[in-house]
Parts: C-alpha cells; structure tokens; sequence
C-alpha cells in the first residue's frame, strides 16, 4: 500500500487540477480540504474523491470558478447558493460570512444551497471554532440516494451528516462531533471495494434487503443500500438535515434523484453562535472543561475518546508516518496524470 506525505498529496492534487484549466487558487484550496481530510483519517472524503471531482467536471455538474452567490441578507441571516462550484470553496465562503455576522449580532443563521460536495463536515465546524465559535451544521447528499429510511423496501435518503463543533479554551483541541446519518459513510464503501475487502456487518443490505458485507452491493447494479445508525434515531435525523439542510435552504432533497450523474451536491443549514454573548458566558469555558474531564475520567487508563479525539489522534500519526492510499485508489489518481488536460 503506498505511503505518501501530505505536502507531495497536496501539490499533486492542485496539480491535476490546474491540468484541466482549474485555477490555481481555488486547486489549492480543494487539495488542502481534500489532504486535511486524510489527515484527520477520513479517507473517504480525502484525495480519492479526485477521480469523481474530474468526471463531475468533465460531465459539466461540477463547475470550479463558480462563487457563494448571496441571495438573502437579512443580516444574522444569511443565504448562498453554490452554483454547484466545490463545495471547498463555496463551503468556506459561507462560513467566512458566517462568522463575521456572529461576531456582530452573536448568531448567525446560514443558508448553503446547491454545492458540490461540501467533503469533511468537520472541516466547517473546525473552522467557525477556530473564530471561538459554536456551530451546528446540518446537511443532505443530492447524488444516487443509497441509504434506506427505517422500516423501508428501498433507499430513498443520502448519508446527510449532521456535526456540532465546540470550542475549547487553554490550547486544547475543540470537540468536533460530525458524523453521517447512515451507519457508515458511502465513500467507505468504496475503499473498500478498491482494497477488496468487506464492510462490517450490519451496515448494508442486498437488493433484496438481506444483511451483505459485500461493499459491490454499493458499487455495482442492483444495488443494495446502507443502513442508517441506531435504526428509526438516524433515520428520522436523516430526514431532518435534508428538510432544514436543502429544502428550508432553497436546495434540492433526495426526492430529485441524480443517480445518473458524476456531481454530488450539497445543501447545509448552519448555525454559528457566539458564546462570549450569551447569559452563560462566564462559566462557559469552564465547564467545558469541567465536564470534559469528567467524562474521560470514566477510565482511569484516560483511553476515552471524546468527538473530535479520534481525528487529532490519527493527524498527529499521519503527519509523521504519512497517508496510505490502497493501490487501487493510486492507479486511479495516477491516471489523471497520464489523460492531463487532453481530457478537456
């Protein structure tokens, strides 16, 4: 399998890229999400995303000059659509506004319809905390809907995560929890399947319905489908992020099927507070702390993991011993390199 550190992973991705007449700016910028993302043991929503970005491109769904358009200013209410540009760039736009307008009113209630895949959730909520924020992010996944609703015959919902990201005081990390709606993100499935391996079991189904491991169910017709965490709990937060996420943000929900197409869109509801504002700024801080400690001390090895705890954990690994990619996925990203900008 091989090993690769992140400064050669983010100038090859930048430079694939700009092979297709992407500019330079916004290249870096989808790298260093997409290598961040691996970093933090994400894979699945790291640098092996690039193959699908380019056909996404190529195909015409994804659009990479595009910018955050706004199209409600309400003050703490803000609304953008995406233009279906990388969610990368767009996403960072959104939450940039975002912050400021917390700073000024305290809370900020932002709008995101129509992204191209947003990547690691985490990274927004990162991004508002490292502002000193609090931020609650909702979002649906327009693509090839692969995930079946609680008690249901076929899949209707995408993997719509949810995250909330928590700042916190004295050098520590901020708590980030982000996760998907459905037991597993689809994107596992597909390293998998590349490093031919299965899934664990109770993650997806066959098209029959009946309990697989085998990822193909995934990747190939017929198709199966995920499962949603914790039954009809993640299945009912599923629907909720795609109604707040796309549909109260003018985006598109599940109902507008896209499995014949490369992009993968994304609408985000998300909400940034400022917490120096609220009635409970004084102690704040501190009980974050207090209550951090408190529920890590339920093992006196201190080996608890809290959200966020994990990724930490793995960045500071993959920054000494390096990112491996399966081979499959390599061959994939290498062959970028030979089509060039011959493609376009």
């Amino acid at each position: 399998m091989p090993i690769f550190q992140h400064p050669f992973l983010r100038d090859y991705v930048a430079a694939r890229l700009t092979d297709i007449q992407v500019t330079p700016d916004v290249a870096a910028t989808v790298a260093d999400n997409l290598v961040d993302a691996c970093l933090k043991g994400h894979d699945s929503h790291g640098v092996t995303m690039l193959p699908r970005y380019i056909a996404a491109i190529s195909e015409g769904g994804l659009r990479p000059q595009a910018q955050a358009v706004v199209t409600l200013d309400a003050g703490a209410v803000l609304s953008f659509n995406g233009g279906q540009g990388f969610g990368q760039v767009v996403g960072r736009q959104a939450i940039t506004a975002g912050i400021a307008r917390a700073k000024e009113y305290g809370v900020a209630v932002i709008g995101l319809a129509d992204a191209h895949h947003l990547g690691r959730i985490g990274a927004w909520a990162e991004q508002a905390a490292r502002a000193g924020l609090v931020s609650i992010h909702f979002a649906n996944v327009n693509s090839r809907s692969p995930v079946m609703p609680w008690q249901g015959q076929q899949p209707r919902l995408g993997t719509n995560p949810f995250c909330v990201g928590i700042p916190v005081a004295d050098g520590r990390h901020p708590l980030i929890l982000d996760f998907a709606t459905s037991i597993i993100a689809g994107n596992k499935a597909r390293l998998a399947w590349n490093a031919g391996r299965p899934l664990a079991p109770g993650c997806i189904v066959d098209d029959r319905g009946q309990p697989a491991v085998d990822p193909r169910w995934l990747m190939t017709e017929p198709f199966g489908a995920l499962l949603p965490f914790g039954e009809h709990k993640g299945s009912g937060l599923s629907v909720v992020c795609s109604l707040l996420g796309a549909a109260l943000t003018g985006g598109m929900t599940e109902r507008h099927d896209n499995r014949d197409k490369k992009r993968i869109l994304n609408s985000m509801l998300s909400i940034i507070i400022d917490p120096e504002k609220l009635g409970g700024a004084g102690n704040y801080q501190q009980e974050i702390a207090g209550l951090l400690d408190w529920v890590r001390s339920s093992r006196e090895d201190g080996a608890l993991l809290l959200p966020g705890d994990a990724e930490q954990e793995k960045y500071e690994q993959r920054l000494r011993e390096g990112i491996d990619i399966d081979a499959t996925s390599w061959a994939q990203l290498a062959a970028l390199e030979k089509q060039g900008a011959a493609t376009f």
